[in-house]
């Protein structure tokens, strides 16, 4: 039988396989910008050993498939994390440590800290604590795997059939003119 088109291959039972297998190689790319970030090393020593799921560390995002944002996001630095996240091949996914790419976290009415960054990027799976502890990583990657393997998992579609969305929103903060702070000092 001929194969003719992607949607033939999802038919005929190949992108279960093609999931399967994704599901268990994960290369990931950790933008690391706050406290989250400490519990990756625990994550991947000895202990908790995340290389035994098919998890590992990458340095470029042209190689990496699993965007980790492990801290709070400032307006600066959202740029370079929508950057990175359009750099990255597909399939690719996104997980939110914690409570500041949520919610802004601790800096939640700072004028330059980000407070939903599922306005400007598709999250596949977010992580809650404050930080998330090593058990509750490990336990977020295997809820990943599994929305991986049973194809549930597809925030870059998402991304990519509400592009016009995600771009409108960015643009509303990364193209800001007006001042945020006004501190009424007349010149």
């Amino acid at each position: 039988m001929l194969v003719t088109s992607r949607k033939d291959l999802r038919d005929n039972g190949w992108e279960r396989v093609l999931n399967y297998f994704r599901s268990k190689s994960m290369w990931m790319l950790h933008y690391c910008t706050g406290c989250g970030a400490i519990e990756l090393p625990p994550t991947m020593t000895s202990r908790w050993d995340m290389e035994r799921f098919g998890i590992g560390p990458m340095a470029t995002p042209r190689q990496a498939d699993l965007l980790l944002i492990t801290g709070y996001l400032s307006i600066k630095s959202l740029k370079r994390v929508i950057y990175t996240y359009e750099q990255m091949q597909n399939p690719k996914w996104l997980i939110a440590f914690g409570s500041c790419p949520l919610n802004g976290g601790i800096y939640y009415d700072s004028y330059t800290v980000i407070n939903r960054l599922a306005l400007y990027l598709p999250i596949d799976l977010s992580i809650e604590g404050c930080m998330p502890r090593p058990e509750a990583v490990i336990n977020g990657f295997n809820t990943l795997m599994k929305g991986i393997e049973q194809g549930t998992a597809v925030g870059y579609k998402r991304y990519e059939q509400n592009y016009a969305w995600y771009k409108k929103n960015q643009d509303a903060v990364l193209n800001r003119t007006k001042p945020v702070f006004d501190s009424g000092v007349k010149q």
